[in-house]
């Protein structure tokens, strides 16, 4: 067995149950005889595809495998020209429409480098022609103590690097800008990374095409053919690449939690955003908190189970950014045009009297439905409906308390489609209150909507989930594969979704909703304070 591992020693591996009996994880791996070879001369070849993660590489042959791994060679250090050269860059939209935020990875320490993002506007007008701006970075990371529990403090534990962000401020909506990440050097030289562009987002309210991806449960796997742990995401390279592909064709994405799956094995959140960097370097890139980036026992969050494999959601809330007022409380609202975005923390207590349920409801009621028509929930966890087998066989339909305190905010306030993952496959209901669909329609919505439309995108990559055998009455499509879904607003009148998979790009399931602002305004069942007739 080929390991590759970053040079380093230790004086005893530490043992734990499905985990190599070496004193780290390796990077990722293969079977010599993988080499066909091999089995018949003793001797062959592998390849492996190597990222910068800010180390030197060596390769190690072992036998034994996993169980009784025993070492025959090492190879030569092998190293980058620059392993601390900055990478990855991720953007995100900021705490207000005209702002947003680069975050990347380096090897460089703030006493070593002053780390910069340097940017302008692209296209011609005023401002063209311009000297570029240069804008700070402020500079984080973690350390093992940061880490909660194991393998994220043992043998999964490595160096994360430098985590940067820099804010883009007092942006034109819809203006296309370029920018360039980069670190000075004590002698006045500078580190650049490649340049990059992104658009800006609509002014709140702005009637333009504003095109939006969701999905959830992606992770990360190896172009390489490579083994690593936590490997079950089978299908989240065709996500990648599908949204790759079509990077000219929406605006912003939303991954809602379950990033890379990497579960204490912190080498992996490098391999997810050098995954997702060709989308994340030109889109802002949002996300929420799942099970995998936060549960750990004793440690205030709502689950006491150890998804997260001892991360407590130290990696994701240091490695990307988000507009929340505590990092460490996975809670945020983001408007974009004619779009507002509430996202919640389905890893955090959202029961009515906490603090999250304040936030959802502040957030949900604050929203000008007459310039921004279009209000979006999203969430890990089902806190809403889907017939995935577990939820049926608890008689419930959804995480246990999901929607109990939430239901009345989301009729009230009149959300239009709520989001969730957790379950990996894609479902879409009629629009519910309370269990019942309060329409029969599937395709195609006019005038006022009664209830809320809920959606299980959770196929973004991680193993499928299985579906109860029988179908509820509010179930209007299921789809057991990987997917994800997209938003068209085009104008304040009409939205078109669309479920897609990621296998073709192609759309397996959609639907419009054609209403106006009086439509928005209309009482339904809950939604409004008892009326009386002036005498």
């Amino acid at each position: 067995m080929y390991h590759l591992c970053s040079s380093g020693s230790c004086p005893n591996p530490a043992r734990y149950p499905d985990e190599p009996l070496l004193c780290t994880a390796p990077i990722k791996y293969k079977f010599a005889n993988y080499s066909a070879n091999y089995l018949y001369w003793g001797k062959g070849s592998i390849r492996f595809q190597l990222i910068n993660q800010r180390h030197v590489f060596s390769f190690a042959l072992f036998t034994g495998g996993l169980d009784n791994p025993k070492l025959v060679a090492v190879s030569e250090a092998i190293s980058f020209k620059n392993p601390k050269a900055p990478v990855y860059p991720r953007l995100a939209q900021g705490k207000s429409y005209d702002e947003m935020t680069v975050t990347w990875t380096s090897g460089y320490n703030i006493g070593e480098a002053y780390p910069f993002v340097e940017w302008g506007m692209v296209s011609s007008g005023a401002g063209a022609g311009a000297a570029p701006t240069r804008a700070a970075a402020g500079t984080l990371t973690f350390n093992r103590g940061s880490m909660c529990g194991e393998p994220a403090r043992t043998v999964g534990w490595r160096d994360p690097g430098f985590i940067h962000t820099a804010f883009i401020k007092d942006l034109w909506p819809n203006k296309e800008y370029y920018y360039k990440i980069g670190h000075e050097l004590s002698d006045g030289s500078i580190v650049w990374g490649k340049p990059y562009t992104f658009r800006a987002a609509p002014f709140p309210g702005q009637n333009s095409l504003q095109r939006i991806i969701v999905f959830g449960d992606m992770g990360k796997a190896e172009r390489d053919g490579s083994n690593e742990f936590a490997n079950y995401q089978p299908g989240s390279l065709n996500t990648t690449d599908r949204l790759v592909e079509d990077l000219d064709n929406y605006d912003i994405v939303f991954h809602i939690g379950d990033l890379p799956y990497a579960n204490g094995y912190i080498s992996q959140w490098d391999q997810f955003t050098a995954q997702v960097a060709p989308i994340t370097a030109k889109k802002p890139y949002m996300i929420a908190s799942g099970n995998h980036e936060r549960d750990w026992p004793n440690t205030g969050g709502f689950f006491d189970v150890k998804d997260s494999g001892g991360e407590c959601g130290v990696p994701a809330e240091t490695m990307y950014y988000y507009p929340a007022e505590n990092r460490a409380n996975f809670w945020y609202k983001v408007d974009y045009g004619m779009f507002r975005f509430c996202i919640a923390d389905s890893e955090h207590d959202w029961r009515e009297g906490t603090e999250q349920y304040k936030f959802i409801e502040h957030c949900l009621s604050t929203v000008d439905r007459k310039h921004q028509p279009w209000l979006i929930f999203a969430a890990h966890r089902v806190l809403g409906y889907s017939s995935n087998r577990w939820y049926a066989d608890q008689g419930t339909f959804e995480e246990p308390e999901g929607r109990e305190s939430l239901q009345r905010l989301w009729q009230k306030h009149r959300v239009d489609v709520a989001f969730f993952g957790h379950v990996h496959n894609y479902e879409r209901t009629c629009p519910l209150y309370q269990s019942q669909c309060v329409s029969g329609e599937k395709r195609r919505y006019s005038g006022t909507m009664n209830g809320t439309i809920f959606v299980v995108a959770g196929g973004g990559g991680s193993h499928l989930s299985d579906y109860a055998s029988e179908v509820p009455r509010w179930s209007i499509f299921r789809d057991r594969d990987f997917g994800f879904v997209k938003l068209t607003a085009f104008n304040h009148s009409s939205l078109l979704f669309e479920y897609k998979r990621s296998s073709d790009g192609e759309v397996y399931d959609s639907f419009t909703v054609e209403r106006d602002y009086r439509d928005v305004l209309s009482c339904v069942h809950d939604s409004c304070f008892p009326t009386t007739l002036a005498s």
